[in-house]
């Protein structure tokens, strides 16, 4: 295809896909899509086995790594072993009697979130240094970062070994700032997405930031993301002047995804309007799976979340503990497990694998395109 996304980053097709599994990354880089491994809450060790394990399977194949580096979050500039002393009583009682409620022994959070420290730690200047140190030993084609403009190392490192830095954006005036900053590729995402997303929807996102691209004499290519889990949705994007689509959600319910059984038995059966825009999880705004769990704190009387990454210490371990106990079937937590995922969960109704997955999104483009160009007279 001809895409300066594909002649960019060495791929036959211009679809990213964004995943917590190897196995997911591996299968659609083979397909001839792109797997980029989201790696912000590893350690720098456990980077370096799961990208050494995607060395040895995928072939010699581009795949990228995700991480995330915000501009902005409590504790910025302090030790990063600080942040579980601000995490308040009243937030951890919260999340326990939550559990309680349903059945579910909340013995052991305070100490699992002590231990909660990795996805603080990688926010700060030295924990993103460790990481990328990391994902640079490997012959990554592309380096991502969310919730920010890159740091300096991140696109220092980008030059210097050639590989393209992509920024995940949901304003246009983001994306401005992104592009006087130098990134390479714009992930421009909607916020029908799953995960951190902002509130402008995809279908006026997209050709927003296009225009404003254009319009400075810019040439960064951009990826559409949001709610994208179909070909046709992709081609649409891109008619409205992105050169491909970056897909998360989508590969929450394939064969090789390691999301909790439990969960993708919900997605599976979701629709559209069981997604919740919520800070519940991470302190900023995120698209995930209702469940009792996401009520509650969205409910009155509630205690506001508090900032990143402060919020994720006190969730984190609690739904640890209940995805463990809802995939033993226990009831309680079976109700109340959630994941991330966006509103296109409502046409992920099937359950296939990742590279089947890749071949269905080309088919469904060419027959969108193939639709498109039916409306042409001659």
């Amino acid at each position: 295809m001809q895409s300066p996304i594909c002649a960019m980053l060495g791929i036959e097709f211009p679809l990213l896909a964004f995943s917590h599994c190897r196995d997911v990354v591996v299968a659609v880089s083979k397909a001839g899509g792109m797997g980029v491994f989201g790696a912000a809450s590893l350690p720098p060790e456990r980077l370096e086995e799961e990208l050494a394990w995607i060395d040895e399977q995928i072939g010699g194949r581009p795949y990228g790594v995700d991480l995330i580096v915000p501009n902005s979050f409590v504790g910025k500039g302090e030790a990063p072993s600080s942040n579980s002393a601000k995490v308040s009583d009243t937030h951890l009682n919260f999340a326990a009697d939550l559990l309680e409620k349903h059945g579910v022994d909340s013995t052991g959070l305070s100490e699992a979130m002590e231990g909660r420290q990795s996805f603080g730690d990688n926010m700060h200047a030295e924990g993103a240094a460790k990481l990328l140190e990391v994902a640079f030993r490997h012959p990554i084609a592309l380096i991502a970062n969310a919730l920010g403009v890159p740091p300096p190392l991140m696109l220092e490192l980008g030059k210097r070994h050639n590989v393209p830095v992509a920024a995940l954006v949901g304003t246009r005036d983001h994306a401005l700032t992104q592009v006087r900053a130098g990134v390479d590729i714009l992930v421009v995402a909607g916020g029908e997405a799953g995960g951190h997303c902002g509130e402008v929807a995809t279908m006026v996102l997209v050709p927003e930031v296009a225009a404003a691209v254009e319009a400075v004499g810019a040439t960064t290519p951009i990826l559409a993301a949001g709610g994208i889990v179909t070909g046709r949705q992709m081609a649409a994007a891109m008619a409205m002047g992105a050169h491909g689509a970056w897909t998360g959600s989508v590969w929450l319910t394939t064969s090789e995804a390691e999301t909790n059984p439990v969960v993708k038995e919900k997605m599976l059966a979701a629709t559209s309007r069981d997604t919740v825009r919520s800070k519940s999880r991470t302190g900023k705004p995120s698209r995930q799976l209702r469940s009792p769990w996401t009520d509650a704190w969205e409910a009155e009387g509630a205690p506001k979340p508090l900032p990143m990454p402060l919020q994720s210490l006190v969730s984190e371990p609690a739904l640890r503990k209940v995805d463990k106990l809802s995939e033993g079937g226990h009831e309680g937590a079976k109700a109340l497990a959630t994941y991330w995922v966006g509103q296109g969960v409502g046409l992920m109704n099937e359950a296939m694998g990742a590279g089947q997955v890749v071949q269905e999104f080309k088919q469904d483009w060419i027959a969108a395109c193939e639709r498109l160009n039916g409306f042409i007279g001659e």
